[in-house]
């Protein structure tokens, strides 16, 4: 009997190693596979220059035309972390990203990190937000709004609702 104890805690100490490694790889790669942004479902997605890029116009080799490239409209927030308005706009828009969650998506661009993206819509005043319908032309729109503006806004800039 005192033989098989240590032998026996062996045996149990690789299989639980082996559960755990399987649930780590098992979280790993499902956040792999999960699609483009890894954030709580319905959440803004902080953008850099690079997603940019990928996800809403390649300006680089496109610098003639905005060319969308999401599959779903999409809003840019346009912020800095020491604007005031853009601090009390930041949980309408973050309730907003999760009730058209499926439907659209949301970013937000910190300007001071991402100046030439800033520059490339001639941001002036922020917040400013940028309205991505799937077809047609991109609309800015500068300024804070409430919870029911906002809404109108995104029916009637990714919608074509009134």
């Amino acid at each position: 009997m005192i033989f098989l104890q240590p032998k026996h805690k062996s045996i149990m100490s690789k299989k639980i190693t082996a559960i755990l490694l399987s649930a780590v790889m098992t979280v790993i790669l499902s956040a792999i596979c999960s699609g483009q942004d890894r954030l709580p479902k319905g959440a803004p997605v902080e953008m850099n220059k690079e997603m940019f890029l990928e996800r809403i116009t390649d300006y680089k080799n496109n610098p003639d035309e905005f060319k969308y490239l999401g599959d779903k409209p999409a809003l840019i927030d346009f912020y800095a972390t020491w604007c005031g308005p853009c601090k009390q706009v930041a949980p309408i828009v973050a309730d907003l990203a999760k009730e058209f969650s499926g439907r659209i998506r949301v970013y937000k661009i910190d300007i001071d990190k991402e100046p030439e993206l800033a520059k490339l819509f001639g941001i002036q005043s922020i917040p400013s937000f940028l309205f991505i319908p799937k077809k047609g032309e991109p609309k800015m729109v500068v300024g804070a709004m409430d919870r029911k503006t906002f809404r109108e806004a995104i029916n009637a800039n990714l919608f074509g609702k009134e």
